[in-house]
């Protein structure tokens, strides 16, 4: 028996046995390929040591490292608490590390995480929630890292993906409103620049306006950034310039927090002078006050298909299902009601 107190190593299996370390990694990968005299050696010296591969070992056995890596674009925004949770799950089941990196959206970061991904030999990346710009793409295929796409997708290169479909999660929710007997709906979104679901869930609340013959909502729109913040100062933006908005849709259900957190400082009364909708549905939605009535996205999902897609093209080469879509659902709760007849 090895009486080290540590675990043995690949390398004292390789010592014990009289042998280099690539020939163990043979005996264990491909052990016809290591002549008989040698491969009894090893596997006799494995029993007796009762060695079992490490993560490190198994990388010099399979050539991976079993890690994935994992760009998010903002680890403070609460909705990716649910991703990871179901990336790492998923990374679990399948024997995989995952490696996270904090872009904030910023190119020059993101750049040097990509490289410090290939450093790090990750066997394949996630990329979640911002546009895949040309230097990304570049970058990307340059360091030969498999990689796939997370609630967002692109246009211009073939990278297989997992999101819902926005434009039509924010129809159902504008729709909603209007069906709720709401005719001056406001929006309060993305901005466009820097924002992989902002343009096609502003397309989904023109689309509802356009359908339902309310096509002068469609200037009752503003736009913030990412945080609770912004979208206090777009709801005083929005409401000084239509004061007569009985509801309004938030692409983010900080962005309803926001908007709801303004209008209670004005004395609005959420839901009974003004609705309000959200996206997302992260934990919050249901333990904000009012409980936010908003559109659930399948997080947790998103980030588990997310990992087996990956763990798909990493070990087939290819994926069944290049663009997945999964399902949305409204969730109705207290922030929303019938229109009122009196404000």
């Amino acid at each position: 028996m090895n009486k080290n107190k540590n675990k043995p190593t690949i390398r004292d299996v390789a010592n014990k046995a009289g042998v280099s370390i690539s020939t163990v990694s043979r005996v264990m990968n491909a052990p016809a390929s290591v002549v008989e005299s040698k491969r009894q050696r090893v596997l006799a010296a494995i029993e007796e040591l009762s060695y079992q591969p490490n993560a490190f070992a198994r990388g010099l056995i399979y050539k991976k490292s079993f890690t994935l890596g994992l760009l998010i674009p903002d680890i403070e925004n609460m909705y990716y608490a649910g991703m990871i949770r179901g990336m790492q799950d998923a990374c679990n089941k399948l024997g995989y590390s995952l490696m996270i990196c904090n872009t904030d959206r910023d190119k020059e970061r993101m750049l040097s995480y990509i490289d410090a991904f290939h450093e790090k030999q990750v066997d394949g990346i996630v990329f979640a929630s911002d546009k895949m710009f040309p230097e990304y793409y570049e970058k990307l295929v340059g360091c030969r890292i498999p990689f796939v796409m997370v609630s967002s997708h692109s246009d211009e290169y073939e990278i297989p993906c997992v999101e819902v479909d926005d434009e039509a999660a924010a129809y159902d929710a504008a729709v909603y409103l209007i069906e709720l007997g709401h005719r001056q709906i406001g929006m309060i979104g993305f901005n466009h620049e820097n924002s992989i679901s902002g343009p096609p869930r502003y397309a989904g609340f023109v689309r509802a306006m356009t359908e339902y013959g309310l096509t002068s909502n469609i200037a009752n729109v503003k736009f913030a950034s990412h945080y609770f913040e912004h979208a206090y100062q777009a709801a005083h933006e929005l409401f000084t310039e239509h004061p007569p908005l009985t509801a309004v849709f938030c692409v983010a259900d900080e962005f309803a927090m926001g908007t709801i957190s303004y209008l209670r400082d004005r004395h609005i009364l959420v839901p009974g002078q003004v609705s309000v909708v959200g996206f997302d549905n992260h934990r919050m939605a249901g333990m904000y006050i009012p409980k936010l009535t908003t559109i659930s996205q399948p997080i947790y999902d998103l980030g588990h298909r997310a990992a087996e897609k990956l763990h798909e093209l990493l070990t087939t080469g290819s994926v069944t299902v290049p663009r997945e879509v999964l399902q949305h659902k409204l969730i109705v709760r207290e922030s929303s009601r019938e229109r009122a007849t009196t404000i």
